[in-house]
């Protein structure tokens, strides 16, 4: 399908098949060969990186982009485990080309993209998590957890049936651009964004526990995990325990650093974008550095 050329920090917009024909919508601005693609946290449209894609753009080609159930993307019947989700976002690289792709995730979305990176290695020359979900943080698998998890599946279409949800949402994204806040308020608060928080979330802490008995094999590749350590309301005992639960990620992987942002808690790209930004420019240039010196 032809992009929509129409004016948008996001740049224009299209859509990619899945494997099974359902349509992925993403939105993109074209600046040099590499490819830097955003995945955003459970349920969630594009409209998170309002702060963060559009600086990318100036240093290579950003794409933002609605998982199944989110934004203008088609609804998947069947069950949204990260096994899926990930096939879904291995299906959009390779509606965009051959690459390279530097993969960004936030919260849920940062072990989607290490499951889509692991499947294919070659065309992935990094990885940036955004205050990720991490299956090394004990809390995840508490009894309090597993009750709160089961408790939102009914809190949370409640809530966006009422219009609670997007008055408690709206606040945290207003900073970024006038046409993203018009998107993330129009899509990310509805009924329908419910439904696609609650099928995300089902398989959620079984997906997070099989990552610990079958951890993903990334290799050397470059992983980046930005945690916030600005403990949030509510955050007492979950900030400090998943700003270690980071840390013991970068433990585990060959080739990978933790930085804080100071700033934040957990929405890092509202409250604290340019440290985001500034890991990608700098992953970008060392991507773009090693491909001049091989060419040479």
């Amino acid at each position: 399908m032809k992009p929509n050329h129409r004016s948008h920090s996001f740049g224009s917009s299209a859509f990619i098949q899945t494997r099974d024909g359902r349509k992925l919508h993403y939105m993109s601005k074209v600046a040099g060969d590499l490819t830097v693609v955003f995945e955003s946290g459970m349920g969630l449209s594009r409209s998170t990186w309002g702060l963060v894609a559009p600086a990318i753009a100036e240093h290579a080609r950003a794409v933002v982009y609605d998982r199944a159930g989110a934004g203008r993307s088609e609804f998947d019947s069947a069950p949204r485990n990260l096994r899926r989700i990930a096939e879904d976002l291995e299906d959009l690289l390779t509606g965009l080309g051959a690459g390279p792709f530097i993969l960004v995730g936030h919260s849920w979305g940062g072990p989607i993209v290490r499951a889509a990176a692991a499947s294919n290695l070659s065309i992935i020359r990094g990885i940036v998590l955004v205050d990720p979900s991490d299956e090394h943080c004990e809390l995840y698998f508490s009894k309090a957890a597993k009750i709160n998890f089961a408790l939102n599946r009914y809190l949370i279409p409640f809530m966006a049936r009422t219009g609670i949800y997007r008055l408690l949402g709206r606040r945290p994204g207003s900073v970024q651009p006038d046409d993203v806040v018009r998107d993330h308020l129009a899509e990310d608060f509805t009924v329908h964004a419910a439904r696609t928080i609650i099928a995300e979330s089902k398989p959620f802490l079984e997906d997070l526990a099989s990552l610990l008995v079958t951890p993903l094999d990334l290799g050397d590749l470059e992983v980046s995990i930005i945690s916030g350590t600005k403990t949030g309301l509510g955050e007492r005992k979950i900030r400090p325990a998943i700003i270690e639960a980071h840390r013991k990620t970068v433990r585990t992987l060959t080739n990978a650093k933790w930085i804080g942002a100071d700033q934040s808690s957990h929405m890092v790209m509202f409250t604290d974008p340019q440290i985001i930004i500034d890991e990608i420019v700098r992953m970008v240039n060392d991507a773009s550095s090693g491909a001049r010196t091989e060419q040479k």
